[in-house]
């Protein structure tokens, strides 16, 4: 019942909450990326969702398009900008996505939503994670964030699939929450948040 019902309309609701009250941290840092981001304020990609549907993610934008002489953009770590640092050190570049939960292609709790050129490399078992409504947070997220393996997400992202609940997702947003006070796991070192996955990572 949870799962299938409840789940959503916690989400309609609260994401409408806090749209309302986080709406002048929406707008001050939307002036402030719109000023040193060249007008480009939000980050749009491609990312894939419930039964491998794909849907656009919003973020805060937190790097520049700095390329190299080759017309490469140079590594994420080399891009991030300061502003885009502090957004994400307080987790600040996730609040669009609450537009993403209010339109239903993600939940506040979920496996994280990747990019579709990882399909392929997913094996059976770890295509389950899109069983469920991908989230801004998750098991995985709550349990070592960006400082764990790609298998070991995937472990547990599937294993929230298997155990999702009311009070597990409760549980899992007060770790997020005691998480992001601490600022715990928001990259692994040499990359803006983590190496790609490669199938064997």
């Amino acid at each position: 019942m949870y799962r299938n019902y409840f789940k959503r309309h916690i989400d309609i609701i609260f994401s409408l909450i806090l749209l309302c009250f986080t709406f002048p941290i929406l707008f001050i840092v939307s002036i402030l990326l719109f000023i040193s981001q060249k007008r480009k304020v939000f980050f749009i990609q491609a990312r894939i969702g419930m039964g491998g549907k794909v849907f656009c993610i919003y973020k805060f934008k937190t790097m520049n398009d700095e390329k190299n002489s080759d017309g490469n953009f140079l590594p994420d770590d080399k891009r991030i900008t300061k502003i885009g640092q502090f957004l994400r050190k307080y987790s600040i570049d996730e609040l669009p996505q609450l537009i993403n939960i209010l339109k239903g292609d993600m939940s506040f709790v979920g496996p994280r939503p990747l990019l579709p050129k990882y399909l392929p490399l997913y094996t059976s078992e770890q295509m389950r994670r899109h069983e469920v409504r991908p989230g801004i947070t998750g098991w995985a997220q709550v349990n070592g964030r960006n400082n764990i393996s790609w298998k070991k997400k995937f472990e547990y992202d599937v294993w929230y699939v298997d155990h999702l609940s009311f009070w597990l997702d409760l549980k899992i947003l007060y770790l997020t929450f005691i998480k992001v006070i601490n600022r715990e796991g928001i990259s692994k070192d040499g990359f803006a948040t983590t190496e790609p996955f490669n199938g064997n990572n």
